[in-house]
């Protein structure tokens, strides 16, 4: 069998891909010099937006969802195959989150370029090993067989375990690093063995092929299909959804994450929050919405519970830091309890409504993006000058320097879901519409009461903003111009939401019911 690849489908990661390449052979070749250390950076950023060109030009060229490293009907096995099984599909929801990561990735790219004018960490590698992550988190959204959800995942998490540790004879960096591998390493372990059940049951790894099967609409091997399913089938929908649970950082797989965004450089803890975090919710969706639907039973209690229990945790430790970064870091948890209440709805609540669910859901990723990415830029600058980097260190900040403070303040209102930041706002009314549709009332309050507690630390922090400097001010840091691009570029499209929140709904509406 010879198959035909689609070269225009997988061009956003081969370009990435082939950057990567680049990127480290010039870094091995060229002279160490600063005006090597910014080309890299350029390169980086050059490939990053021709492959969101691809993705905005894959958009534009809109139609029917196309696919390729597919099996044909005739050679895919079994009785009554009409159509061919892919592993990897361009539609609307491939085109979403890709162009997420992507715009995610170019404000990622800017503040390394911040980060790394120091001197202390390897430019070359950096890249390198960032590009690899993109690759891994434009791939997932793509893939429809477990086999390349498992492939991708980890290519997200890998690389992400050297950015960490990039700090060399730093002990905190080290440290971080070392609970992110092994977090991480379990939580794959962990997946792995629920996704061999599935295979075990279903005889495919093909999530269209597992739908049929957990429906009832197709036979599974060597077992009755329906509801007379072993009871094997719901050790492994567990086993999987607690593997991408510890990926999220949800209840109660957790504990990890304010280690390791305190510990790693800041830009890798907003590619944590944002570009991970997003893969792992694309791939979440994919099993349980698109693969494991049949068992929507099984697993939307599961995930109802897990919900409450992530943005209770997060909202409640959030509250007790004085690290800015570590109060990011256990509101990023929260935010990730917000982002799963949808999908506790999708497949329960019936076929018809699952589109609107899991958009919401995107719809709310997609904010969140852009008040955090704001959020960490503005951190990144203050960490320049205040090495412990506490919420006292903003005493000020919006008199001393007005563009980080009140960009750091506009987004944190977001966050918070206040005037004048009515991005925050309208995604949390998206999800809570969700919700109360999909009957999970119990959920709506429990996510009502986590708004108002979310209030106070915001709130908190953004008071410190404006009170008096004392004589404890940070001293004087002029930083570079992709400081200001990162920032400008976030709070844009925060404010761009803020004015149109509806055009995130619809775009991600579209995506998910396509």
């Amino acid at each position: 069998m010879i198959q035909q690849i689609d070269y225009f489908l997988i061009a956003p990661p081969l370009v990435l891909a082939l950057t990567a390449g680049l990127v480290l052979l010039l870094d091995a070749f060229l002279p160490a010099r600063p005006r090597t250390k910014t080309g890299l950076g350029l390169l980086t950023l050059g490939g990053v937006l021709l492959a969101l060109g691809f993705v905005v030009a894959q958009a534009v060229a809109a139609g029917p969802a196309r696919s390729t490293f597919c099996v044909p009907p005739h050679l895919a096995g079994g009785p009554g195959r009409s159509a061919a099984l892919c592993s990897y599909v361009v539609d609307g929801f491939t085109l979403a989150f890709a162009g997420l990561v992507l715009v995610a990735a170019v404000v990622v790219v800017l503040m390394s370029m911040t980060e790394l004018a120091a001197g202390a960490i390897p430019v070359g590698e950096w890249h390198f090993l960032l590009l690899c992550t993109l690759v891994g988190a434009v791939t997932l959204p793509a893939s429809r067989d477990l086999i390349m959800l498992v492939v991708a995942l980890e290519l997200v998490s890998l690389p992400i375990f050297a950015l960490t540790a990039m700090k060399r004879y730093d002990g905190r960096s080290s440290e971080a690093a070392v609970k992110l591998f092994v977090v991480s390493v379990v939580s794959t372990a962990v997946m792995l063995f629920g996704v061999s059940l599935l295979y075990g049951i279903a005889g495919s790894v093909y999530l269209s092929r597992l739908a049929a099967v957990f429906a009832g609409q197709a036979a599974a091997p060597g077992a009755v299909s329906g509801p007379g399913l072993p009871a094997v089938v719901t050790v492994g929908v567990v086993l999987v959804v607690a593997g991408f649970a510890f990926k999220i950082a949800a209840v109660p797989f957790h504990s990890w994450a304010a280690d390791v965004y305190q510990g790693a450089p800041v830009p890798v803890a907003a590619l944590l929050s944002v570009v991970s975090k997003a893969a792992g919710f694309a791939g979440l969706i994919l099993v349980l919405v698109t693969g494991l639907s049949g068992q929507a039973a099984t697993w939307a209690p599961i995930v109802a519970i897990v919900s409450a229990l992530t943005m209770t945790a997060g909202n409640l430790l959030a509250m007790r830091q004085r690290s800015a970064v570590r109060l990011l870091a256990w509101s990023s948890v929260a935010q990730s309890g917000y982002i799963l209440a949808p999908l506790a709805v999708a497949a329960a609540s019936g076929p018809a409504n699952a589109p609107g669910a899991v958009g919401a859901s995107m719809a709310y990723l997609v904010i969140y993006a852009a008040m955090n990415l704001g959020a960490f830029a503005v951190v990144m600058l203050v960490s320049r000058t205040a090495a412990r980097n506490e919420l006292d260190d903003y005493r000020g900040l919006a008199l001393r320097r007005p563009a980080a403070g009140l960009t750091l303040a506009f987004c944190l209102v977001c966050l918070a879901g206040l005037p004048p930041g009515l991005a925050g706002l309208f995604a949390k009314v998206f999800v809570f519409r969700e919700i109360v549709q999909g009957g999970a009332g119990w959920l709506a309050v429990v996510m009502a009461v986590n708004t108002v507690i979310g209030l106070y630390y915001y709130a908190v922090w953004t008071a410190r903003l404006f009170a008096p400097a004392g004589a404890a001010a940070p001293s004087p840091y002029r930083p570079p111009v992709t400081a200001w691009l990162a920032v400008g570029l976030a709070l844009a499209a925060a404010v761009l939401f803020s004015i149109a929140p509806q055009l995130a709904f619809d775009l991600t509406s579209l995506s998910a019911s396509g």
